[in-house]
């Protein structure tokens, strides 16, 4: 799953984020509820983990803001609070489900797990740009009829380009928005990426460059003429 966990408390969300991604999700942190507001604007996640009480835009309020503009995820919220009414706040809000800190990981991990059995509700519309094209909600990236086998880091930067296609990023730009969980890799990490990518994107037959390096700046989504 693409999570996104909204936690301010670096002592939490470091360790948290590290057991997520060890179960194979892919993972980013927001500091806050405007942070996490952000992410929300550019990337589909199939779950948000929610902290209720957070600077600048707190949870229940940042819930709200999600199911007001229309995110269709899953919403499952982390606090201290427990006592009946706070859950009831919290799951009128919009949350899916609800967890009491501290908690164990395990249990994380299969509540998780009890949100992806249920019916999908996210209505991810499929990206495409000339032959290529990008389902969200299963992560699958094909050109023509060809299926690309791409890294989580790949995925990542693929779907942000095509997210918005013209739009010129610089490399900071990229690791600021798709790394927050992993800053140790450089600005060399992303142009590799963009080369693996381009190189696949050609083995599956691609004669178009669909990712242009804007020298001195950075890179954008360049759509095919038609």
């Amino acid at each position: 799953m693409r999570i996104l966990l909204v936690e301010d408390d670096d002592r939490i969300a470091k360790p948290l984020a590290e057991d997520l991604k060890h179960h194979q999700h892919v993972v980013d942190v927001a500091v806050d509820g405007m942070d996490g507001w952000d992410y929300v604007q550019s990337i589909d996640y199939d779950l948000i983990l929610l902290d209720l009480l957070m600077p600048r835009l707190d949870g229940i309020s940042l819930c709200k803001k999600l199911r007001n503009s229309g995110f269709r995820g899953f919403v499952l919220m982390l606090t201290a609070k427990d006592t009946t009414t706070d859950k009831i706040i919290g799951l009128d809000a919009g949350a899916d489900d609800y967890m009491v800190k501290p908690f164990e990981l395990d249990e994380l991990a299969a509540r998780i797990r009890a949100l992806s059995r249920r019916p999908i509700q996210m209505q991810s519309t499929v990206l495409k740009q000339g032959s290529l094209q990008l389902d969200p909600s299963t992560h699958a990236i094909q050109h023509n009829e060809t299926f690309l086998n791409l890294t989580p880091k790949e995925y990542l930067i693929l779907e942000h380009l095509m997210q918005n296609p013209g739009q010129v990023f610089t490399r900071s730009m990229i690791l600021d928005k798709l790394w927050e969980c992993d800053r140790d890799s450089g600005e060399g990490t992303i142009r590799t990426h963009i080369n693996n990518l381009r190189q696949k994107l050609k083995s599956a037959g691609s004669q178009h460059q669909y990712i242009e390096t804007v020298y001195g700046v950075g890179y954008r989504l360049n759509s095919p003429k038609n």
